[in-house]
């Protein structure tokens, strides 16, 4: 098994909306913002190479949104989704499987494109199954008022209507069955509901991809929770609760958000669980 850091592009958000009640005077410590209020948000994706199976977890916003749309996140970098598969041997067509931790658009744009016949949407990887959870897929189908601008049907439907969406049950995570990669999922309420983080044990080494219930390094203090979060009491509960374990059990913390901290650890101090370190992916792991 080999896991491959994939870059898919970077953009901005507003710091008061990523922060949401804390002060600004404390996040512009870690998250400084520029002019508009606006901080850097990276789309880090992860590649699992295992056996025949190459696995990558969210896709990031994609490209086939309007101009208009792309202006209000500031997009910046050279980043891309095709170039980092190209830089490490591989085409989007050899992606077997999509593991989607939600399905909001800067999760799960990337997954469908419009097609080169300008006839409509289809799935951005054309032999890939797409992987999220019934209860999550009902949830995003069926938006509420304050995620429905996150849900976008342009999105969800052309995974159903491909044929190639799965669900994944959560006792049996049946997309990894016949397969030595060791893979557990954290389901997760507090942000959207039934978020799944990843735990991969590679190299001797817990490795949680973190998607939303972390956005940064700046948000590990236990209050600094996102203004989109739906249930932040639920999220005050699942954060500490899950920081108190990776502290204990040394757990790495890979940051799909943190546009400058690809991997960190956390540890306990007298103030609550804290950063400890951070790590670009290939000092761990190379």
């Amino acid at each position: 098994m080999i896991l491959y850091p994939i870059e898919s592009g970077n953009f901005k958000l507003d710091g008061g909306a990523m922060f949401g009640v804390v002060p600004k005077s404390l996040w512009n410590k870690t998250n400084p913002a520029d002019g508009n209020n606006m901080i850097d948000i990276a789309a880090r994706l992860l590649l699992i190479e295992e056996g025949s199976r190459l696995v990558l977890i969210d896709t990031g916003m994609g490209n086939k949104q309007s101009d208009k749309f792309f202006s209000y996140y500031y997009r910046w970098g050279n980043y891309s989704l095709d170039a980092s598969l190209k830089e490490v041997g591989f085409h989007r067509d050899d992606i077997t499987d999509v593991f989607l931790t939600h399905l909001h658009f800067d999760h799960c744009g990337g997954s469908i494109q419009w097609n080169k016949d300008h006839t409509g949407y289809e799935p951005a990887f054309k032999n890939a199954h797409y992987w999220t959870n019934k209860d999550h897929w009902n949830w995003a189908t069926h938006p509420n008022p304050r995620e429905k601008a996150s849900f976008l049907k342009e999105n969800l439907l052309p995974m159903e209507e491909s044929g190639r969406l799965k669900f994944i049950d959560r006792t049996e995570q049946p997309f990894l069955k016949n397969s030595e990669l060791d893979f557990g999922v954290l389901f997760a309420d507090g942000h959207t509901d039934k978020q799944m983080l990843p735990h991969i044990l590679y190299k001797g080494k817990t490795l949680v991809f973190m998607a939303d219930l972390l956005p940064t390094a700046g948000h590990i203090p236990v209050p600094y929770i996102m203004g989109y979060d739906t249930r932040p009491l639920i999220t005050l509960k699942e954060k500490a609760a899950f920081l108190n374990t990776a502290a204990d059990n040394n757990y790495y913390l890979f940051m799909e958000h943190d546009a400058h901290n690809e991997v960190c650890t956390v540890t306990h101090t007298e103030k609550g669980v804290r950063l400890n370190k951070s790590y670009t992916f290939n000092e761990i792991f190379n």
